[in-house]
């Protein structure tokens, strides 16, 4: 972590914006399907619907476990033997509010069997397999049947019947502690990139962005970090002042490093509104 980049014997300077590169993935990256936001008002009309789980996105090439960001995920040999010879995207997911004790185990060189032993791979897509998702999805559920390990599991997918359903399943899983739902286009081929073949839908809307500057803090704050200058994939950027502790206030995440940014609505310019930083994104993860 850096240190404020503003604190110097010169005094306080009035304002701190280093603009750096936005991120870029890995060359190595595996090219898969990312979501865009829905709106409130939805119809599910021809969407599969399945719960967003809070997990630490995996591709399994029929080989090996990779990141999103293309690294290598060290798992339990017990573990990956058990795993089918066919490509899988899913989530690795140790329940629900546990992201931070998972994310700890999957970051690890050398794998604790313990924790992997409470890790699942919560799959939802077979990568460039032929037919309508509501096809792979049904392939996809006899593949996990036929592989018989409970470390696997099928994210199961469902038609529900218009908007008042939808709103009501949104507030079962929120209400259990999950984050929300995932709309997928249950006649879409198997695609790549951010489409809008795949919603999430949330009550509190959270997006990836890049640390691009800082400011300085004010009031109880002075001399320390006030808010985080960010620019998310969209290319917007926006302050994120709430949500820093005292040790990230003091010690902001670096330049380039990724955030996610939690929200609630727009402002007229079309910024996130009342952005808060949620958590910081491991490299590669």
């Amino acid at each position: 972590m850096q240190r404020c980049v503003w604190c110097s014997g010169l005094g306080l300077l009035p304002l701190a914006l280093a603009v750096g590169p936005v991120q870029a993935a890995p060359a190595d990256a595996p090219a898969l399907l990312l979501a865009k936001s829905a709106a409130p008002s939805i119809d599910p009309a021809g969407y599969l619907v399945s719960e967003k789980l809070d997990g630490v996105r995996a591709f399994w090439d029929g080989q090996r476990l990779w990141s999103r960001g293309g690294l290598p995920i060290a798992a339990p040999a017990w573990f990956t033997q058990k795993l089918p010879a066919v490509a899988l995207d899913g989530e690795l997911w140790m329940g629900r509010g546990r992201f931070e004790a998972l994310s700890g185990a999957v970051r690890q060189a050398e794998p604790d069997p313990a924790a992997w032993r409470l890790i699942s791979f919560r799959v939802f897509e077979m990568p460039g397999a032929a037919g309508s998702f509501e096809q792979r999805a049904q392939g996809l559920r006899r593949v996990v049947e036929q592989a018989q390990f409970s470390g696997l599991q099928w994210v199961a997918q469902e038609l529900v019947a218009d908007r008042a359903a939808l709103q009501r399943r949104l507030a079962e899983v929120v209400a259990a502690g999950g984050e929300g739902l995932m709309l997928h286009k249950a006649d879409a081929p198997y695609l790549t990139g951010r489409s809008d073949v795949l919603l999430k839908l949330k009550p509190v809307e959270d997006a990836d962005a890049v640390v691009i500057g800082y400011e300085p803090g004010k009031g109880r704050f002075a001399g320390q970090t006030g808010a985080l200058r960010v620019r998310d994939e969209q290319g917007r950027v926006f302050s994120v002042g709430s949500g820093l502790s005292e040790a990230q206030r003091s010690s902001p995440p670096p330049l380039g490093s990724t955030v996610t940014v939690r929200w609630r609505g727009t402002t007229a310019k079309g910024l996130p509104r009342f952005a808060t930083l949620w958590r910081l994104r491991e490299p590669g993860l």
